[in-house]
């Protein structure tokens, strides 16, 4: 199974954001991730990447999703 990670880019480093994504949707304004156990995660950004070898998606621009 090939689950990605996101990640949150900035100041030259990639941060950490969510693991075990199974699923990408766009609601609105935001993106909404969801993991292979159920968490969901609602942010406003812009995808910058999509790695389909390493399983990674970078994020930048983040915002708090209202």
């Amino acid at each position: 199974m090939c689950l990605s990670k996101g990640y949150l880019s900035g100041r030259g480093e990639q941060e950490p954001l969510m693991e075990e994504i199974t699923s990408v949707s766009i609601d609105g304004e935001n993106l909404l991730f969801e993991s292979l156990f159920g968490e969901k995660k609602r942010v406003q950004a812009n995808i910058r990447e999509i790695d389909f070898m390493t399983h990674k998606i970078i994020l930048e621009n983040l915002q708090e999703a209202h």
